[in-house]
């Protein structure tokens, strides 16, 4: 399965947007907080979890995807909701705690819920499984054939929920397709000391369903088994397991000082950065031409900059809306 020229501009815009905006929102996280870290300070409080360089987990999943589909991410979300279409404006302005914000700025980066695009993400580690495994349920009794991708990093793979997922999901034969961006971290842990296989795809086999290993974050590849587990889910032959080796640039949370990561790491991984290489696709394969792309990232750029004033000029919350839609 190769894409088309349509499915690579796509596929390109979406990986520029994500990362633009990550890149952007590192440097707006950051005002306020020197010289002295003050996670309380700045435009942004809180937690940020920033995704770039795993940019073909979310768009070579999300270009074989539909608006009825149902994309459940993990607490390191931007890119995926952003590949699914979640309003950026409205999620912009959700991060800086905005009233204009998906949940009215009571969810933050983590917490993160577009009904209309039938995305939502969690902080909580592999806590996203579950639903998907619900949202394919449902799609089954009604008639639909809509599917579930369920996002989660690798040190996921090691909690009970995502194998009791994964379990469910196979006995009933529902459409969800599981995919593990692999980033080599869980936070400051390697994989090697955390988990007892090399290659979490290995375990798709006790659940009697495909396991698929994409190694060194190739957009083409990710596209190709997504494309393929995406087909699978929709016929109804049930779910696929797919791991996708990527990079995380920026630490595990902004303010990270990374003392566990070896000298020369983030350099050597973006020395073979994602968008560079599928720009050289795309230009060497006649798919678009500087040009085309340079348009393409300077509109992707643009609805960035365009989310992030929405944010800023939007009004926060007054103190007495933090007792709305709660539960007492």
């Amino acid at each position: 399965m190769t894409p088309g020229k349509d499915q690579l501009i796509w596929m390109y815009d979406k990986m520029v947007e994500a990362r633009y905006y990550e890149d952007s929102l590192a440097a707006i996280y950051m005002e306020g907080k020197t010289p002295k870290f003050d996670i309380g300070s700045g435009p942004v409080p809180g937690e940020m979890h920033l995704a770039a360089g795993q940019e073909p987990c979310a768009a070579g999943v999300c270009v074989h995807l539909r608006a009825d589909d149902t994309v459940t991410a993990t607490h390191r979300p931007h890119h995926a909701a952003i590949a699914k279409g979640v309003d950026l404006n409205r999620m912009t302005a959700e991060i800086f705690g905005k009233k204009t914000g998906l949940a009215g700025g009571r969810g933050g980066h983590m917490h993160l819920l577009d009904p209309a695009v039938n995305f939502a993400c969690s902080g909580i580690i592999a806590q996203g499984t579950g639903p998907a495994v619900g949202a394919a349920l449902a799609a089954r009794l009604q008639g639909r054939d809509s599917v579930a991708v369920s996002y989660v990093g690798d040190g996921a793979a090691n909690q009970g929920a995502f194998h009791e997922a994964l379990n469910l999901a196979a006995l009933w034969k529902l459409g969800v397709v599981f995919v593990i961006e692999d980033n080599a971290w869980g936070i400051s842990v390697p994989k090697a000391k955390s988990t007892a296989v090399r290659d979490n795809a290995v375990r798709a086999a006790a659940y009697g369903i495909p396991g698929v290993h994409v190694a060194d974050n190739d957009t083409l590849e990710v596209f190709k088994a997504a494309g393929e587990a995406v087909a699978r889910a929709r016929r109804g032959d049930g779910p696929t397991l797919i791991e996708i080796e990527t990079y995380r640039y920026y630490g595990h949370f902004q303010g990270d000082p990374e003392l566990y990561r070896p000298a020369g790491e983030v350099a050597a991984l973006k020395a073979k950065d994602p968008i560079d290489r599928l720009t050289k696709h795309m230009l060497e394969s006649g798919a678009a031409t500087r040009a085309d792309l340079d348009a393409v990232a300077a509109k992707a750029r643009q609805r960035v900059d365009a989310a992030i004033k929405f944010a800023r000029d939007s009004d926060y919350p007054a103190p007495e809306e933090a007792l709305e839609h709660v539960f007492a």
